[in-house]
């Protein structure tokens, strides 16, 4: 069996920065070097699509070619789940460690604020980006957040929305509409909206305000944190029928390779 890797070769060869698991890129990075890497993407100043991947992504791009198409064009995909951590150690490539989309968003704000990077928070319920900005701005109160706008990924609402980010010239743009709309919005507007940091950020925003309450940090460490969400949003019951979907072909993979899927 041979792990499929963005640079080519086999699991034998030379570390490589990234991998494939059932077809989709995962960076191999660290939350520091993921912090480093978006440092350099704001003073590059070209826009830059950041994807925080889970299992739910990677089933869905296997349905959605206009979704596969965006993960494989961003320019960063961030292994945001427990599940792309139990994937590598299947597959025999381990990831350093997971970088969620929630734990970033606060040590990003942090980086920003002693940077004097400019924030933009789009999506979310109304109020809820706001509150989320009011959070982390009296956590770090140098931080800039430039706009905050609840919007939706419907197109004919994108000429506001871009003009709205324009005019406020953030370096970073989280956006949270879920997944994978919020993804597939940014990769259809990433050069339009010219901002040279985009990520989605799923229900970020709610965390930080304090709207939903996160997964407490032992059952984030044993991969429980969806079944903490399964029981406070049991209507994700739908969504969570890709985790046993993606185990079952990761482990189809390990042991008949690529042919399995």
């Amino acid at each position: 069996m041979s792990i499929a890797w963005a640079g080519g070769g086999s699991v034998g060869e030379e570390k490589e920065s990234n991998w494939r698991v059932l077809g989709v890129r995962v960076d191999v990075i660290t939350m520091e070097e993921t912090l480093a890497r978006l440092a350099e993407f704001v003073a590059e100043g070209t826009p830059h699509h950041v994807v925080t991947v889970n299992p739910e992504y990677v089933i869905a791009s296997r349905r959605i070619p206009e979704f596969r198409a965006a993960l494989e064009a961003a320019d960063l995909c961030l292994a945001d789940g427990f599940g792309l951590l139990w994937a590598g150690w299947v597959l025999g490539r381990p990831l350093p460690e997971r970088v969620a989309g929630s734990d970033l968003l606060p040590r990003i704000a942090q980086r920003a604020a002693r940077e004097g990077w400019r924030l933009f928070l789009l999506g979310a319920q109304p109020g809820v980006a706001q509150r989320a900005a009011e959070m982390l701005r009296a956590r770090y109160p140098e931080l800039q957040v430039v706009g905050t706008y609840p919007g939706s990924p419907a197109e004919e609402e994108a000429p506001d929305i871009i003009r709205r980010v324009r005019v406020a010239r953030p370096d970073l743009l989280f956006v949270a509409y879920g997944a994978p709309a919020q993804d597939l919005w940014i990769a259809r507007h990433r050069d339009e909206l010219a901002v040279p940091v985009m990520m989605g950020v799923g229900g970020a925003f709610d965390f930080i305000a304090g709207v939903a309450k996160r997964a407490p940090l032992w059952m984030q460490r044993i991969g429980l944190e969806w079944l903490h969400r399964l029981i406070h949003e049991p209507w994700r019951w739908r969504r969570m029928l890709a985790l046993p979907h993606f185990a079952a072909r990761v482990v189809a993979e390990r042991f008949v390779g690529e042919r399995a899927w």
